[in-house]
């Protein structure tokens, strides 16, 4: 993903010439202190502007929810959007891999794998043919943990019988490899599911209450460190290719600056637990060998993950496994 600088930025800016506008469809708050995708976002606008682009920031869902967004994506509508990574995997699932529950060992080797392992030119080769590049994975926050209105999980045994707000299928196979049962929620019910027992908690980063207040109904947060939480930087190939080089080699430094202030704003996140604890919700650390008993129920979910054929060999191949 990373790139040389052609040329100064000055020397860019006087190269490039007049653009329209540069979408950029937002997934959640403007928020510099809470929000990695918000962090990923804001930094790459404001290259693009500093080097001569009309880039603009669009609130969550002003220009469409998730299945829109990807379609104005595809067809040339729509620039860049701040997208779930099932977008993506509807196009090619290689992308369902940086998910995977305890795959990788950090962050650090998830991002081994997407820049020297190849794997985010992987999913690009499956993705750019319907429209769609992937510019980056982008971190929201550190990684997922349990979040839950009544019950503490203080052990594996504590999840068992759960019922937990799912993502999608393959969360509801997550949690049932966990002992516990998934009703897929949309995120705008989320509040309303929580507060009436429809779900006892969800799976997330741990900004996430804090962002979306929640934190009235939410009790407990437990530091599994399940994986990574990503969304995607997704741009419209059509757009991309229309650029010059000139503008193209922006929106590449672009991407890698948001890239590194998100990785930044990631590593300098621990406050988020004193956050939580400020609000009323318990952190609770899980002991290793309770973590590994999580780490040892999800191995069965990999060769489940909905990939192309080699793909998840390539992932493994990507971290030397």
């Amino acid at each position: 993903m990373r790139t040389c600088i052609a040329a100064s930025a000055a020397a860019i800016l006087l190269a490039l010439p007049a653009t329209a506008e540069v979408k950029i469809a937002l997934d959640g708050p403007p928020d510099m202190e809470q929000s990695g995708t918000y962090v990923w976002a804001h930094t790459f606008a404001e290259h693009l502007k500093a080097n001569g682009m009309e880039a603009v920031e669009y609130e969550r869902n002003s220009l469409g929810e998730e299945a829109e967004r990807l379609d104005q994506v595809s067809t040339g509508l729509l620039e860049v959007s701040m997208s779930d990574a099932k977008s993506a995997g509807q196009l090619d699932g290689t992308i369902f891999g940086s998910m995977m529950p305890f795959f990788f060992a950090d962050g650090d080797e998830l991002d081994m794998a997407l820049e020297d392992g190849g794997m985010l030119e992987m999913i690009n080769e499956g993705t750019t043919p319907h429209g769609v590049r992937v510019l980056d994975l982008v971190y929201l926050g550190l990684p997922s943990g349990i979040f839950t209105t009544e019950t503490p999980v203080r052990t594996f045994e504590d999840f068992s019988g759960l019922r937990m707000r799912a993502l999608d299928e393959l969360q509801i196979q997550t949690f049932e490899q966990w002992g516990a049962k998934g009703t897929i929620v949309s995120w705008s019910e989320v509040p309303n599911a929580l507060q009436t027992g429809v779900a006892e908690g969800y799976l997330n980063p741990p900004f996430v209450p804090l962002v979306y207040g929640h934190t009235s109904f939410i009790n407990y947060f437990t530091d599994v460190k399940t994986s990574a939480s990503v969304r995607i930087a997704i741009a419209s190939e059509d757009w991309y290719q229309s650029l010059s080089d000139e503008e193209r080699a922006v929106v590449d430094e672009g991407a890698q600056l948001a890239h590194d202030a998100n990785r930044t704003f990631v590593k300098e996140r621990e406050q988020v637990f004193d956050d939580l604890e400020a609000a009323g919700i318990e952190v609770i650390r899980l002991t290793e060998e309770e973590r590994a008993k999580f780490r040892e129920a999800s191995q069965p979910l990999y060769e489940a993950v909905d990939m192309p054929e080699g793909a998840f060999e390539a992932w493994k191949a990507a971290v030397g496994r």
